[in-house]
């Protein structure tokens, strides 16, 4: 199985720290934001990498290389100088991704879930039914997006507007969900509603650990708990 790590964006809100730091290199814990998800793929036996570059993307390149030191294989998909957000992104990569299920992740986020529950049975219809185009996780609302984004009712993810989940940025998709898209600039969640609609769209909920970094306060507060000698015991265990 191949995943995609989203790692384009500018990251408004993390300035002045993303002006001339990708914000997925920012580091927490001793090492870059999208080493830990890097990391955190290899362990669930997810090698080959495609990430998405456009803001400071040399950098990205420049530390990460071919992947080696983080335990997987990584091609890299340039987007130019203004980036394609995530859905355009994603389908500027279909190239590089086959034609089998892959992961897609933001390069942004930190979180403890084991990709592993995506991918050791990806192929299983208890994981991504064949009238699926995709199954992607949920998790409960943080405090900048109250009101969340999806319902979910048993497997599926349906529009609603009470008792709603947030989109993780944690997914497992097939090309389909991409079939009726042009290329340039979208975000991923056009393709999601209109899967919603067709009543093609999976989900699950996820209550562990779970960050979406947008700001340098948020930053500190989890280099902090990283850092802490035993988060970094329990990290190589």
């Amino acid at each position: 199985m191949r995943a995609m790590v989203l790692a384009a964006g500018r990251g408004e809100r993390m300035r002045p720290l993303s002006d001339r730091t990708p914000k997925p290199l920012l580091s927490v814990g001793g090492k870059p934001l999208i080493g830990h998800m890097l990391e955190g793929l290899a362990r669930a036996g997810v090698h080959d990498v495609v990430i998405n570059l456009s803001w400071l993307g040399a950098q990205i390149r420049e530390a990460l290389g071919d992947g080696a030191a983080f335990g997987v294989r990584i091609r890299y998909s340039e987007e130019g100088p203004v980036p394609l957000e995530t859905g355009g992104g994603v389908l500027h990569a279909l190239p590089l991704l086959g034609t089998e299920p892959f992961l897609v992740v933001s390069g942004d986020i930190w979180t403890e879930f084991d990709f592993g529950e995506l991918t050791h049975a990806a192929g299983r219809a208890a994981i991504l039914d064949p009238g699926a185009d995709a199954r992607i996780v949920l998790v409960r609302n943080p405090a900048f997006h109250p009101c969340g984004d999806f319902g979910l009712e048993a497997d599926r993810v349906i529009e609603r507007a009470t008792e709603t989940l947030t989109y993780a940025n944690i997914g497992l998709y097939r090309r389909e969900l991409f079939a009726d898209c042009k290329p340039g600039r979208f975000p991923l969640v056009e393709p999601l509603r209109r899967a919603i609609a067709a009543g093609r769209l999976q989900g699950q909920r996820f209550d562990g650990a779970w960050m979406n970094l947008g700001t340098p306060e948020q930053l500190a507060m989890l280099d902090a708990r990283l850092s802490q000698p035993e988060h970094g015991a329990a990290e190589r265990e």
